[in-house]
């Protein structure tokens, strides 16, 4: 009997313990939930080591990364910029190839870029037998002769491969600023020029690429010395495509973008990218088994594949350069989603006084940047009331001198007319009042009352101009 007791004891003293563990490893993950999407936001990294804050930016910075990622939906604007890509590369590839002609690269860069996307070789086509490639060069070769030509037609060949390049660029630059929650864009005239310059210099970037990877081949065989560098001409393409990356991150959105995290951002994604046309390369070989069903269009459907994967990484790739740099901005972030109306109205009046009074004192205005570290409101608040004010004509954005396309903000006002209460009536009336409800009538007692409340709001003996706070 005694036995059996203590066999019972041990058994619920064992059932105890596994329950006790399991309850202690549901409260810690619970924790751990709970710290990385609530605590971690609101650390004080005063009060934290060098170290110590690095780690926890990392860990910020792939949360929203992946946050980011989901609420933006950037697989859907990868599939958009496939899209555009498959208008715009005939037209680009026309330019590519008119280049190249001009450098005597013309041959090299075709076998090439057929070669890149998986595609024949002309010479390698059997005669007679229908292939894609040669109605991709025909294809290209059509809109040289078109745009060569003479009269209104060529001018109108040439504006229209022009557009489609323009278009897909354009969507780029409408990504990259969704992702930098910027939400204005260049302007016209800027697009214009800086579209122009990367139709021209990306093609000779791509020439020389191959040029250089020629040179340095042609080298190897004659200077015995550089023989044992020819192992590094293999990483030329993963350093070309991290070289084009930080370029497109840096200067694409239409904001600074810091070097640092532009090339962080390059390098992983420019990894990856590696990686998924590495596979695409080899699946080249799994394809041809599918010839018999698609007959030409065989390279096709893993070419649209490896174009939206590319696109997504690209994208990906923004979001962390975004993320990097802004991870301690993103502090209080809940609240911010949660702000009250009170809260907001008071942030408003701090940031519209802060602009207000470094007018008056004749000191430079600030960027959003600057005016987000000065009142410590996250960044995100701030962009929002920075629009609100704008459009309510009460502050201005000017480009910074040697920094554009960076905006700073000073009073669209007389700032002798800024007040208090002049702010509270602004935002009060902000946005739109065309609802067909009668306030006459039916609900005029409740309009009545509600003015009543508001009038002693906007009027009052203690009004202040907000230089003076």
């Amino acid at each position: 009997m005694v036995a059996d007791k203590n066999k019972n004891n041990t058994t619920e003293n064992k059932e105890e313990n596994k329950t006790g563990k399991i309850t202690n490893w549901k409260e810690k993950i619970t924790d751990l939930i709970e710290f990385l999407t609530y605590g971690i936001w609101r650390i004080d990294y005063k009060s934290l080591s060098k170290k110590t804050s690095v780690f926890y930016n990392i860990i910020k910075t792939i949360i929203l990364t992946v946050r980011n990622t989901l609420e933006l939906e950037l697989g859907v604007k990868a599939a958009s910029l496939t899209y555009r890509t498959v208008l715009a590369i005939i037209p680009f590839l026309a330019v590519l190839f008119a280049i190249a002609r001009g450098f005597g690269f013309e041959n090299i860069i075709q076998s090439e870029i057929l070669d890149y996307l998986g595609m024949t070789p002309i010479g390698n086509v059997p005669q007679g037998e229908s292939n894609l490639t040669i109605e991709i060069i025909t294809l290209i070769n059509n809109s040289l002769e078109y745009a060569r030509g003479s009269g209104v037609f060529a001018g109108v060949g040439v504006v229209l491969l022009l557009y489609t390049v323009f278009t897909l660029f354009r969507d780029i630059e409408n990504n990259f600023n969704r992702i930098w929650q910027i939400k204005k864009g260049r302007s016209m005239h800027r697009r214009a020029v800086d579209y122009f310059a990367l139709v021209l210099f990306l093609p000779i970037l791509i020439i020389l690429n191959y040029g250089l990877s020629i040179m340095l081949n042609s080298f190897t065989k004659y200077i015995f010395i550089l023989y044992p560098a020819t192992q590094y001409l293999n990483i030329l393409p993963y350093v070309i495509t991290v070289l084009v990356l930080t370029l497109l991150y840096k200067l694409m959105p239409n904001t600074k973008v810091e070097f640092v995290n532009a090339f962080i951002a390059a390098l992983l994604a420019g990894a990856a990218y590696q990686i998924v046309q590495m596979l695409y390369l080899n699946g080249q070989i799994w394809i041809t088994k599918y010839n018999a069903i698609y007959g030409t269009f065989a390279a096709i459907p893993l070419l649209l594949l490896w174009l939206q994967l590319s696109w997504y990484i690209v994208l990906i790739g923004a979001t962390l350069s975004f993320a990097a740099q802004n991870v301690r901005k993103f502090s209080f972030e809940r609240e911010t989603k949660n702000i009250s109306r009170r809260y907001r109205d008071f942030f408003t009046l701090i940031i519209t006084s802060v602009i207000v009074k470094r007018f008056a004192e004749g000191k430079p205005p600030l960027s959003n940047d600057e005016i987000s570290e000065s009142c410590e409101i996250p960044i995100r608040l701030t962009n929002d009331i920075l629009d609100d004010l704008q459009n309510m004509q009460i502050i201005a954005a000017i480009p910074i001198p040697k920094k554009e396309p960076l905006m700073a903000y000073q009073p669209a006002l007389d700032i002798d007319l800024i007040t208090v209460n002049f702010l509270m009536k602004s935002i009060d009336r902000f946005g739109s009042e065309d609802f067909n409800i009668d306030t006459e009538i039916k609900f005029a007692n409740h309009w009545n009352a509600f003015m009543e409340s508001r009038m002693c709001f906007y009027h009052n003996n203690k009004d202040k101009l907000l230089k003076d706070l």
